[in-house]
């Protein structure tokens, strides 16, 4: 097996990705009145991504350079 990568935009990509797919499983569950407890621990494992990102990069991200972010990490793991 290979290492873990430690390329900050990909964790962030990663992070950004997770954090909008469980936004519709919190909504469902608090309308259904359940706890969300496996979207909670999602959103914090998205957070932690974009975290670790944002500390490893030395100039952070803008939300200019987002799409381009995303476009370089496509292109470099999945193209």
């Amino acid at each position: 097996m290979g290492a873990i990568p430690t390329d900050p935009d990909l964790w962030f990509v990663i992070g950004v990705i997770l954090a909008i797919f469980c936004i519709p499983s919190l909504f469902s569950a608090w309308t259904d009145g359940r706890a969300p407890r496996a979207s909670a621990i999602t959103a914090l494992i998205a957070i932690g991504m974009v975290g670790y990102a944002a500390m490893n990069k030395p100039q952070g991200y803008t939300f200019e350079e987002i799409p381009t972010v995303f476009s370089e990490v496509l292109g470099r793991y999945v193209l």
